[in-house]
């Protein structure tokens, strides 16, 4: 970080103070960040990043009031600019998927470290998702469940504008290779798997990698637990 850098601010929501706390005072000896305040439900969140304006809300999945998941539908909707880092006591929880599919831009495990934590915000600052794509499919591969009837060789409908090489990066994707993987796998420069995502993204009408998996389990693509 440059001397003339802004810290990157943090809004904190979580039900348990002690949880708020411990996540500020990880968060305070680092110039690169600034908790700028603290929620303790969902509700109070919303209300406080309309007014704070933070760019990152680390976000617990399960508060009173309004949970995680409803909130970051709201602040997606209302503060597009504003970036949710989701939480949540278990990495095998069906509200993290909900709160990818609300537009949350990551999620981390509460038993992560600090280190972790601090690179995660970063990195959905940037807008990137933050999910390690096998912890992503593994996750999803539980959780979402295949519209009946259709087929998991496919996608489903809306997804015709793809083309075959698209629908194969896309399912390379969602078994859970990264882009150098994908590359290797199929005889392709980086920078045209890169550029095959992008498309992928716009197609599908996606913000993310996480989005984008999430989309291949649901319209079939790939079976739950299948890998494909």
């Amino acid at each position: 970080m440059t001397g003339t850098a802004r810290p990157i601010t943090v809004l904190i929501a979580d039900d348990q103070p002690l949880v708020r706390r411990g996540l500020s005072l990880i968060l305070a000896p680092d110039p690169g960040f600034e908790v700028v305040g603290e929620a303790e439900d969902g509700a109070r969140a919303v209300a406080l990043a309309g007014r704070l304006r933070p760019d990152v809300v680390v976000m617990d999945i399960r508060m009173p009031v309004l949970d995680g998941v409803a909130a970051t539908r709201r602040l997606a909707a209302e503060l597009p600019g504003c970036r949710v880092l989701a939480l949540s006591t278990f990495d095998m929880d069906e509200y993290v998927v909900g709160a990818l599919r609300a537009g949350a831009y990551g999620f981390l495990p509460k038993d992560s470290s600090p280190e972790d934590l601090a690179a995660a915000i970063r990195t959905v600052h940037t807008g990137e998702a933050v999910v390690a794509p096998r912890l992503l499919t593994r996750l999803i591969s539980t959780y979402v469940r295949r519209p009946g009837g259709t087929p998991p060789s496919a996608p489903g409908a809306g997804h015709d504008t793809l083309t075959p090489r698209e629908v194969e990066v896309w399912r390379l994707m969602a078994t859970g290779l990264d882009n150098t993987d994908i590359s290797r796998a199929l005889g392709l420069s980086p920078s045209t798997v890169k550029n095959h995502i992008t498309s992928i993204f716009d197609k599908l009408a996606v913000r993310d990698r996480a989005q984008a998996v999430v989309a291949a389990y649901e319209s079939g693509l790939v079976a739950p637990g299948g890998g494909g």
